[in-house]
């Protein structure tokens, strides 16, 4: 288990995620250390919040000589459990659900879809990808069988709600959510909600702020 994970509020959970992807950058162009004032400008924050966020791993900056790109991206790899490769059930093969299958990034990542399940018959049997898509009745075998750690739903609102109580079910404790639906898990179970149309309303709530 991460021994940091539980430690570590939400939001510095997702700027971590961001520092990662910078030094990534810095390691690829051949920058060996990196001060907390760069990850702050390229990530639209301080460098103090910079600075705070990390504090959350221990000490590996140094005063005068900043981070080591190297070791600061092992660490922040290992810190979001980027060092381990995650099966993933896809819930839905929906135009959604298909465009998330072939998100390349994921399995860059070590997020392997392995499960594609689905209510509608004409898709039931048929490929996506590599994956045989089975039949939403058959989801908690599908969940065991294949040996599942994370779920992502993108399936219409009205059957959400229902489907993720089965994944709870059966012990899953990881859940990304796209469906426009509030779900209601129990505490020990993570959830990550993704809402395009929250989103575009936030845009459009600044774009009338500045309406003439």
């Amino acid at each position: 288990m991460n021994e940091f994970t539980s430690r570590i509020p939400d939001a510095s959970v997702r700027r971590l995620s961001l520092y990662l992807r910078f030094l990534e950058d810095f390691e690829r162009s051949g920058v060996t250390s990196v001060a907390s004032v760069a990850l702050a400008e390229r990530g639209g924050t301080t460098a103090a919040q910079v600075r705070k966020d990390l504090s959350h791993l221990g000490s590996y900056g140094k005063r005068g000589l900043g981070y080591s790109v190297a070791e600061l991206t092992g660490v922040l790899r290992t810190v979001l459990g980027l060092d381990s490769t995650w099966r993933v059930a896809l819930l839905g093969a929906g135009r959604i659900g298909t465009a998330l299958f072939e998100y390349e990034p994921f399995r860059r990542r070590g997020f392997h879809i392995t499960t594609v399940v689905d209510n509608d018959p004409c898709k039931v049997g048929t490929r996506l990808g590599s994956i045989r898509i089975r039949d939403q009745r058959e989801l908690e075998d599908a969940l065991c069988e294949d040996r599942i750690d994370l779920v992502i739903v993108a399936v219409p609102a009205p059957v959400a709600q229902g489907l993720v109580d089965r994944v709870v079910a059966v012990g899953i404790k990881a859940v990304l959510n796209y469906a426009p639906v509030q779900l209601r898990l129990p505490a020990d179970v993570a959830l990550r909600n993704v809402s395009m149309l929250v989103e575009l309303e936030s845009l459009s709530y600044d774009l009338a702020r500045h309406r003439p």
